[in-house]
This record gives C-alpha cells, structure tokens and sequence, in this order.
C-alpha cells in the first residue's frame, strides 16, 4: 500500500494489487466441474467451506441438483463453524496487531477443536474439500454430532472471555472507536457487503434476503452497527459467533436421517457397470446444460459471488468470482483518510482482509 502521509497523518492510502496473482478464475476454466472445486479452498484460506459453498451452489443451479435435507443441515452447520474459525482469526490477529496478545492464545485452542471437526469430515484440517456439487464427500463419523454439541455448550463461556480481555479495555476501545468510520451512503457506493455494510446501520445480510439451504427454517438474529467504526465492526463479529452457535444448536436438534448425495452422481448401484460409469464420471467430469447463473452467499467477509457461464460441456466456459476483500480493500483512502498512520492496521484488522481472494 502507497501511503502518503503529513506528519503521523494520512492523506492518501493506494492499495497495489497485482504480486499474488494465480489466474484461479482462468484454471477453473481449464478443470472439470469437480476438479474446479478445489481451487476455491485457496482462495480465503480461512473460511475454505463457505468458498467451496458457493461454487456447489452455482453448478447445482445450471445442472438442475437436488440437494438432500441432511446434506444442507450438514451444510450449514460447517458454514457457521467456518463463520467462527473466521472472526477467531480475524478478531484476535487483529487485537495482536494493535497489542493484545492474550486472545490470540486463546482462541487458537478454540480453532483447534473446530479443524478437528474439518479433519474428521475431509481428513485435512484447511483445504477440506468437503462440499461437492449435488451433496457432500461423506455422511458424518459416528458420533461427531455430539462433539460439535459438547463444543457449542462450552464455548459461549470462551466469548465471554475474550470480551472480558478486549470490550471494556480503556486502550482497546481508544484505538478502535472513531476511526475507520464509514457512513450507510459510502457503504453502498463502495460495494461493501457483510460487518463492513453492516457496521453502518444496513441490516442486508444474503442469509435473510435470499435464503439458501435451510436458513430460512431457523431463527436468528442480524447485528447490526450504529457508527460504522471499527469498534463496532468488533462487536458484531463477537455476536455473529453467538448467531452462530445458536444456528449450530438447531440444526443439531433439527437434523434428519437420510442420504448425503444426488443419487444421478452417486454409485448407482454396486455392479460392476455401475462402478464404471461412476468412475466415468468422476475421472472425466460431467456436463451441465447451456447457460449462466450468478450464485452469492453470505460468507464471513461479505458477500461472495461466482458467476459461471456453461455451453454444455464438462468444463466451465466462464467462471467469475465476486469476493468481498477485494471491494473492501478498494476503501482504505475513504476509511483511513486524515486518520493516524498507526490506524490503519487497526482499519485493514477489521476489513479482515485475506489476500488469497483480495489477488486471485
């Protein structure tokens, strides 16, 4: 970032882009619809699943997918596990990058236990590669419904704690309040979505809106902001995590018994014909009809769209991908201006920016 500054004031903040880049929108286009997937774990390396999501979600619209029940109670209760692994890291490097350094201790112990759950789905605690088009890899180990139950009960206490540490501290709320402050009108005309929109009095939130999988089945509630500040940004991330273990708990009570995937790309039968063709399909890819959606959820940096253009063969003929750090990025002249030098780490720590969807 080219920062032009007079005195310990900032005048001018130029984010430059461009050192990353790994042309993922243009490799997706050369891979199959599954071998597609995979490349969205590396875009936020943080929140892999709710990338992983929305890919599933775009296919599924252009190739006409069922989804089971169980499958998008499964769905959902990752996702919301994936919205806390995300403000656990982005709260508490964030507090770490301002002086804090107890939350980030903390919380890791946290995130260990939420990549046990990755782990026991997926085998691998980042790049899952969980979700798939039509369904999930694999229904869920025996009895780790109950862990995830065990997990919820135990950690409201953890959020308590880490508002002790940080929601009254003198030098926390100095370093926090007023600054980065961004009005509803800045908001729209930057394109930001999720806390940053949020933050500013804007109660959109895509999980509302447009309901996907079961969310529109479950109660919850949307914080929202009043100054647009970074404090405030704070705060609501702290109470997206108890939304979420709230979220976590109903579909836990709610989950019903069934398959995981659509039976048109599962084995259909154990034969030996059936064996091929899956492996056909598997190896090699299937097609889609002709046509193009725009899929967008909501993620927990914002709102994260792809749209994907198919002309009915087994590969993505265009695949676009709308991730939310990239518009917030394009807001650190408008948050930082006539702002202390020493605030913008405290302004990009709750852009909770990850590079890997800010330079694909």
């Amino acid at each position: 970032m080219i920062v032009e500054i007079n005195g310990e004031l900032v005048k001018r903040a130029d984010p430059h882009i461009g050192l990353l880049h790994r042309g993922t929108e243009k490799l997706i286009e050369n891979k199959s619809y599954l071998q597609a997937l995979p490349y969205f774990d590396r875009l936020d390396y943080v929140s892999v699943l709710s990338q992983e999501h929305v890919f599933c979600l775009g296919v599924e619209t252009l190739a006409n997918m069922e989804v089971t029940l169980r499958t998008q109670y499964i769905r959902v209760i990752f996702l919301e596990i994936t919205r806390i692994l995300n403000h656990l890291l982005g709260l508490t490097t964030h507090a770490f990058d301002v002086g804090a350094m107890t939350p980030i201790l903390w919380t890791f112990e946290e995130r260990e236990k939420l990549m046990y759950f990755y782990e026991k789905v997926s085998g691998a605690r980042l790049h899952a590669a969980f979700f798939r088009p039509g369904g999930i890899s694999q229904d869920l180990p025996k009895g780790l419904l109950n862990e995830i139950y065990v997990f919820t009960t135990q950690f409201q206490s953890r959020i308590d704690e880490l508002e002790e540490l940080l929601s009254g501290n003198r030098i926390w709320k100095n370093r926090l309040k007023n600054v980065g402050i961004v009005t509803q009108e800045e908001a729209k005309k930057f394109s930001f979505s999720g806390v940053l929109l949020r933050s500013t009095g804007n109660k959109y939130d895509l999980r509302k809106e447009t309901p996907y999988e079961i969310y529109n089945n479950l109660k919850f509630t949307i914080p929202v902001g009043k100054t647009g500040d970074c404090y405030d940004r704070y705060l609501m991330r702290i109470e997206e995590m108890r939304q979420s273990i709230s979220i976590i708990q109903q579909c836990l009570n709610l989950i019903p018994g069934g398959p995981v995937n659509n039976s048109a790309l599962g084995l259909r039968n154990k034969t030996m014909e059936g064996l091929i063709v899956h492996f056909k399909e598997k190896s090699t890819g299937f097609s889609v009809e002709q046509g193009s959606t725009y899929t967008a959820v909501e993620a927990p940096k914002g709102e994260l769209g792809v749209l994907l253009t198919s002309d009915g063969k087994k590969k993505p003929y265009r695949c676009k991908i709308k991730s939310p750090g990239f518009l917030h990025l394009q807001g650190m002249d408008l948050m930082t201006k006539n702002q202390y030098l020493a605030d913008i780490v405290t302004v990009i720590g709750t852009q909770d920016i990850v590079f890997g969807e800010v330079d694909r």
